[in-house]
């Protein structure tokens, strides 16, 4: 047997496995590089977390005064049933 019958097959497969290991390291290099957002994204994303802060707030404040109204509501039916 000669051995340039079984090291040439081996040859294309090599390469192959090579470019498959760059290519995962490559893919992981992008992976975990991080990139810096421009000021207008910065500035953008502030803006929504401002707004999202606000409206969090405001469905704080909503659902206080909605407990508030069924205590209330509660209180007065608990008074004509008892008065009734």
């Amino acid at each position: 047997m000669n051995p340039a019958d079984v090291l040439l097959p081996l040859i294309p497969i090599t390469l192959i496995i090579s470019v498959a290991v760059v290519a995962v390291k490559i893919a992981r290099l992008r992976a975990t590089r991080r990139e810096v957002p421009s000021a207008d994204v910065t500035a953008r994303i502030e803006a929504l977390e401002n707004s999202v802060q606000g409206l969090q707030q405001a469905l704080t404040e909503t659902q206080e005064r909605l407990d508030f109204t069924e205590r209330l509501l509660s209180k007065s039916r608990e008074e004509r049933r008892i008065n009734g």
